[in-house]
């Protein structure tokens, strides 16, 4: 997690989390996706080899309070972006939420200038909806949707 937050892309399309050593890092999982779980029922999750079991990067389900929706997010180290992870992470998230979770439809959020998420979303389905601006901030970013 730590690598993954330190990322140059993951900071410039996600954010600066402000993430700088093993304890922090700690702290954002446990603030993070460990809440989520516990208030949600889901959260983010692993993404890692089949094979060798390496840690990728992330994969889950959000809930954002400027969101109706659940919101489908994924992020990879870069040397495993471009080989289908993504897709495969993804695809396997909207199965659990539509078929466990049993959640009417999932949202997606991206920068404008994200083409690799953007390509993503669009071969998951899901549609462009409209900009958004995101809250406490004057960027503005694409919204995608998906009806389960």
């Amino acid at each position: 997690m730590l690598g993954l937050l330190n990322e140059p892309d993951f900071i410039k399309f996600v954010g600066d989390k402000e993430v700088r050593d093993l304890d922090s890092a700690q702290n954002y999982i446990r603030q993070g996706p460990v809440a989520s779980y516990d208030a949600y029922g889901f959260g983010l999750y692993l993404a890692e080899l089949i094979d060798s079991g390496e840690a990728i990067g992330i994969c889950g389900l959000l809930k954002r309070s400027f969101l109706e929706s659940a919101d489908l997010g994924f992020a990879l180290m870069p040397a495993f972006c471009g080989h289908g992870y993504a897709f495969e992470a993804a695809m396997a998230t909207i199965g659990l939420a539509r078929d466990t979770l049993k959640l009417p439809n999932l949202v997606a959020f991206t920068a404008d200038n994200n083409t690799r998420s953007i390509k993503l979303l669009r071969k998951l389905d899901m549609s462009f909806d409209k900009m958004i601006a995101l809250p406490g901030s004057d960027k503005e970013v694409k919204l995608f949707s998906l009806r389960l």
